[in-house]
């Protein structure tokens, strides 16, 4: 998505792109380009939304606006309530990189050094950094509690909220089982339609906007060789589009009156609230596959990294599956800077497993040059997590302990009473696939072992929520087994 705004085509104004990730101070000061009789007169800017609008706003002195001033203009073009106000945050984003922004910071500043930032935190090649430009979006605040999100009721702020969480959901950043996404993808077509639509009209409005304005993309484009689609695609969508039929009909007459449009945003909200990931912020990397030979080279996965209030997720880009859900207090971190030319930046998690039915500790290495992000990332959540007081903890603690998949009891592993026992089954994309992470099990001394598990005090890390606070990961069947 590419923004026609002032704030963009001044930053792409001037001068080349030089190579250096961690800039002199001339290099890194583009803003200095454009005029000061430019940047005071009043500018053009969009700001991107989630579901393809934006808000178009005359801004006086761009060059040295900041995040809060710019803030309280959107608020109140959009209505929002001062309840709401700490929903939402200003983000900078391209396909290469996002960044949720702090009330200090100058978009249009920030907007000038795009291309430092670009070869500091990406793989990206030069021609693929030359030709990117950042748009600056107001989307959920990444540190917003779940918990405050259900007490809207203001429909304008719940319809952001609704776009941001059914646009995660089609583009597959947020992995669902087939109940949630039949059941989000009524909503859906609930919301945008009404719910008095009969039968052959509810098809034909499927049809002409197409099951992926409805379900995930990789669902609705189906997997497959060019054959294999070409059989079984009009079974496929037929048996889709019926799905979608039935969960539709339960909206529309599951109750004597129809369900006004803030009911179904609730609904919708808190169904994606059962993703443990929603409202994550998440970068990008890659682990080790697992090796197939002595001989065979080690090859890399791609993976999302998502971390929110609640924990950490490692998520499969391609499989569109959770391989690592942690919370907090289970797991240690650091990162860590390449020492040789070649080498990469980690993120270094750790984390309680199972080696040969004996407890280890294991260590899982994501490669990304956003590690420092992350670790950052994870430091502060940390730290807010920490010094909250009395019942906003325990509630994101609660919060945390209903959307981890995992059972803690074996009476729930393929438990089916309800949605939630649906959600804990072993082949559910939420839970975690411990058994295909390529590890490292070791002692106190780093030394691999199989035999041995260390004391938490001999973690490798000092970053760990505090002591008194951690309790071991439960290694059971549905943590090991995906």
């Amino acid at each position: 998505m590419k923004a026609d705004g002032a704030l963009i085509r001044l930053e792409m104004e001037g001068d080349e792109c030089s190579f250096p990730p961690d800039s002199s101070d001339d290099h890194s000061q583009r803003g200095s380009v454009a005029s000061s009789a430019t940047l005071s007169r009043a500018q053009d800017v969009l700001i991107y939304l989630c579901g393809e609008s934006a808000v178009h706003l005359s801004v006086e002195g761009l060059g040295s606006v900041t995040v809060q001033e710019l803030g309280r203009i959107v608020r109140e073009t959009l209505h929002i309530p001062e309840s709401a106000q700490d929903a939402f945050a200003f983000w900078l984003s391209s396909p290469l990189l996002e960044l949720q922004l702090k009330a200090r910071h100058q978009p249009y500043k920030l907007c000038r050094q795009w291309q430092d930032l670009l070869y500091r935190f990406t793989e990206a090649s030069e021609e693929d950094i030359s030709q990117d430009e950042p748009c600056l979006q107001y989307r959920r605040n990444v540190f917003y509690p779940k918990s405050k999100e259900l007490q809207i009721e203001d429909e304008a702020v719940l319809r952001l909220l609704y776009e941001e969480a059914r646009s995660n959901i089609l583009t597959g950043r947020y992995p669902c089982d087939p109940e949630h996404w039949t059941g989000l993808g009524a909503l859906s077509l609930a919301l945008d339609e009404g719910t008095g639509l009969d039968s052959q009209k509810l098809i034909a409005t499927i049809k002409e906007k197409k099951l992926s304005s409805f379900l995930p993309a990789h669902v609705a484009m189906g997997s497959g060789g060019l054959f294999s689609t070409l059989r079984g695609r009009s079974s496929r969508q037929a048996g889709l589009e019926q799905n979608l039929l039935e969960e539709y009909r339960k909206i529309s007459t599951s109750a004597g009156n129809p369900p006004d449009p803030t009911q179904l945003l609730h609904q919708y909200l808190s169904t994606c609230h059962t993703l443990p990931y929603y409202g994550c912020g998440f970068f990008f990397g890659e682990i080790d596959k697992p090796g197939q030979g002595l001989l065979q080279r080690v090859k890399r996965k791609a993976v999302n990294v998502g971390i929110c209030l609640e924990g950490v997720y490692v998520i499969d880009v391609k499989e569109k599956h959770v391989l690592l859900g942690l919370r907090f207090n289970e797991l240690s971190w650091d990162h860590s800077y390449p020492e040789e030319q070649g080498d990469s930046h980690i993120l270094w998690l750790e984390f309680d497993g199972e080696e040969d039915g004996t407890a280890v500790n294991k260590l899982l290495k994501i490669y990304s040059k956003q590690a420092e992000l992350m670790s950052g990332f994870i430091e502060f959540c940390v730290e807010l997590k920490s010094t909250s007081e009395g019942g906003a903890s325990a509630e994101r603690d609660r919060e945390a302990s209903q959307s981890q998949p995992d059972s803690q009891d074996g009476s729930n592993k393929n438990g089916r009473g309800g949605r939630r026992g649906m959600l804990r089954r072993q082949s559910s994309v939420v839970c975690s696939r411990v058994h295909s992470l390529n590890t490292i099990s070791y002692v106190d001394n780093g030394k691999e072992i199989k035999r041995l598990k260390p004391k938490r005090a001999a973690s490798f890390f000092n970053r760990q929520a505090s002591v008194s606070t951690y309790s071991a990961v439960q290694v059971t069947e549905s943590l090991e087994q995906g």
